[in-house]
């Protein structure tokens, strides 16, 4: 993790909170479908493009609007979070529990974050509903895990375990239920026993997708990386056992090895439609690391080097933001690919404050 050749980025805080800002304001500006009460999935908006609901999509346009209420207070963040909870009950049958089981983690933990800021007993309710069908994802299948989804229970990824975990420990650290923090561990122990490399501590999606029993190794995302950096570091902070700390700093510190260009310090597109999300989620992550951490300098600067060039040269006039953060930006700009940018922006504004020696 050695990102020595990537100039400092020194931006006033007042200015990084001025542009997440500016990006909610793009957001709703684009995307904001006022029939729907949610999100349209593409923009500039397309007829049909709302045809195929992608829940987890807007479970984190409800985490992104939750960044806005955290820094300004403003209710009018939760307006919109509850017109989007509305629009996703409706677009899925009445209910916010899905197929997905990863998805459903999602969900849970966006508008747990609501309830930490503002403490209404509808989002705890809301959580606890989520997580009672979570928890059936456990099963024999591949010696434990979580499973991905409900009509394929033998297949076991990171993206359904570790944000699972990170679940658990929150919900253990708000309300106390022991229960909870034994699933927080034990969904960590399967994740880290089946699905990180030993070696290095680089994190694979998932095992036996096709029933073969056999891990995809070539499955290598961002977003992995991040959710068992998070799961890792809630576990620390309820325990205090540094292994759990050196689990993330491992994964992290070989996670931008290996996807941060040496030279820029820059994170890659990773593709589209899903994928155009995960490094959102990567950075989210790494924040919390540095909560923990703020010395890492070179954590630090990563985000901030890559808030900058994503301001600078990765949104149009309009305020559209590439997949790549360096820009071109698509012509058609999916949410997923808005969300990972505001997130990334949110992140940049909301990094610990450091004093400055000398």
């Amino acid at each position: 993790m050695n990102l020595a050749n990537n100039a400092p980025v020194s931006i006033a805080p007042e200015s990084l909170r001025t542009r997440a800002e500016t990006a909610q304001e793009e957001l709703l500006y684009n995307f904001w479908n006022e029939e729907l009460g949610m999100m349209n999935q593409v923009a500039p908006y397309k007829p049909g493009c709302n045809d195929h609901f992608i829940y987890w999509w807007h479970a984190h346009a409800i985490d992104a609007l939750a960044d806005g209420y955290e820094r300004t207070r403003n209710s009018a963040y939760l307006e919109r979070i509850d017109r989007i909870v509305e629009g996703v009950r409706k677009l899925n049958g009445g209910t916010l529990l899905h197929n997905y089981y990863d998805d459903m983690e999602w969900m849970a933990l966006a508008l747990l974050r609501v309830y930490d800021a503002a403490k209404r007993e509808k989002d705890r309710k809301d959580v606890a509903v989520l997580w009672a069908s979570i928890r059936t994802a456990w099963n024999g299948h591949m010696g434990g895990g979580m499973a991905w989804k409900k009509d394929q229970l033998d297949y076991k990824n990171t993206p359904a375990n570790a944000p699972a975990s990170i679940l658990a420990s929150r919900l253990y650290q708000r309300f106390g239920d022991r229960e909870d923090l034994e699933w927080a561990k034990r969904i960590y122990d399967w994740n880290k026993a089946n699905l990180v490399d030993p070696q290095t501590g680089f994190v694979w999606d998932g095992m036996n997708r096709l029933g073969d029993g056999k891990i995809d190794y070539d499955w290598a995302y961002t977003y992995c990386q991040g959710v068992f950096v998070g799961a890792g570091l809630e576990l620390y902070r309820i325990t205090g056992r540094t292994d759990y700390l050196e689990d993330a700093m491992r994964t992290a510190r070989t996670a931008i090895g290996r996807f941060a260009d040496p030279d820029t310090g820059l994170l890659p597109d990773e593709g589209k439609d899903d994928c155009g999300l995960f490094k959102g989620i990567f950075v989210r992550y790494l924040r919390e690391l540095l909560l923990l951490r703020p010395e890492l300098a070179d954590v630090r600067r990563l985000i901030e080097r890559n808030a900058d060039v994503l301001w600078r040269t990765g949104r149009s006039e309009r305020g559209l933001i590439a997949r790549a953060w360096t820009g071109p930006v698509e012509p058609q700009v999916q949410l997923c690919a808005q969300l990972s940018g505001l997130m990334l922006l949110e992140m940049a504004a909301a990094l610990p404050f450091v004093a400055q020696e000398g």
